[in-house]
């Protein structure tokens, strides 16, 4: 049977890249695989479809419920961002950077998962392990989804191994200058011409069960935070009608990448958790938190210790 290679849903171009990788290494070693993901083509976020389309790459096949088929994960491990009736295919193997979620098995599988930036950071390795040569076009998505993971190398999730792996993926992909690569990536992720507001909000999103409370976390990386000054009132009426579909509270991040920064906006049912997090006020439903650039790193643990989780 074809092993079905997704990653989470809503997926990033770590998520959509990894699956195509992982597929290609399987293919390699002689196990029939598919690069898949939750979402149709169409819908894809504007960042991931500007690195497939740059380095020729079709885009995974479309899987919404996995019922019966042989499954490996890539960029996450928890049920709550799996496909439908994950619990009823078979999981392979599983390949994250996050820390180890819920996902469980009835029998060992493979199992790999790096404290680094970025799922293609772990792959390049196993590419490596395994003695395989990484295709061109695969190394430029692998390339692009280590930059997005780390914001160009400024995010606190950013390790050695993911610059070394970006040095070794730049040459394999014949991209001489990562920082234009980068700033078209950006330009691609922060544009809101003619993007509906609940589309904005749920481009780079998850859900989070802490402590028992549904918190939702989205982000908008920017190169200024006044690119959405003409929509805040829109943007603002999106993310209270995501609160109000079951939520204890709704955060999103405007990260503002060259001032190393994020505007919160918040809406809780208890604010001041929320400022216990971070350690501000919140004014105005938004407080600013300097430094802060990775929701994996700086804003979900700060949570979770916050609601005692």
């Amino acid at each position: 049977m074809t092993i079905c290679v997704v990653g989470h849903s809503n997926p990033d171009t770590d998520s959509v890249t990894s699956a195509i990788a992982f597929a290609a290494l399987l293919n390699a070693q002689g196990q029939a695989a598919k690069a898949c993901m939750q979402i149709e083509v169409a819908k894809l976020n504007p960042e991931s479809t500007t690195v497939l389309k740059r380095f020729g790459l079709a885009a995974p096949e479309t899987m919404m419920d996995v019922a019966g088929q042989k499954v490996a994960l890539v960029d996450f491990s928890d049920i709550g961002q799996a496909p439908a009736n994950i619990g009823s295919a078979e999981v392979v193997a599983v390949v994250d950077h996050h820390k180890i979620g819920d996902i469980t098995t009835n029998q060992p599988i493979f199992f790999r998962a790096e404290p680094v930036g970025c799922t293609g950071t772990v792959l390049n390795k196993m590419f490596k392990d395994a003695g395989v040569a990484i295709p061109k076009n695969i190394a430029g998505g692998m390339l692009s989804a280590i930059l997005s993971d780390t914001v160009n190398f400024k995010s606190p999730t950013c390790t050695p191994d993911d610059k070394a792996a970006v040095a070794e993926l730049k040459v394999v992909a014949g991209v001489d200058d990562t920082d234009s690569l980068f700033m078209e990536m950006l330009r691609a992720k922060s544009s809101i011409d003619g993007v509906a507001m609940k589309d904005l909000v749920f481009r780079d999103y998850k859900d989070f069960d802490m402590n028992g409370k549904k918190v939702g976390i989205g982000q908008l990386e920017l190169a200024a935070i006044d690119q959405v000054a003409g929509i805040r009132a829109e943007l603002l009426k999106a993310l209270e009608d995501v609160k109000k579909e079951g939520r204890h509270s709704v955060l999103f991040m405007l990260t503002d990448v060259v001032k190393e920064g994020t505007e919160l906006i918040v809406l809780s049912d208890e604010p001041a958790v929320i400022e216990g997090a971070f350690g501000g006020k919140i004014a105005s439903g938004t407080m600013w938190v300097a430094g802060m650039m990775s929701r994996k790193k700086q804003t979900v643990p700060p949570l979770q210790k916050a609601f005692g989780c």
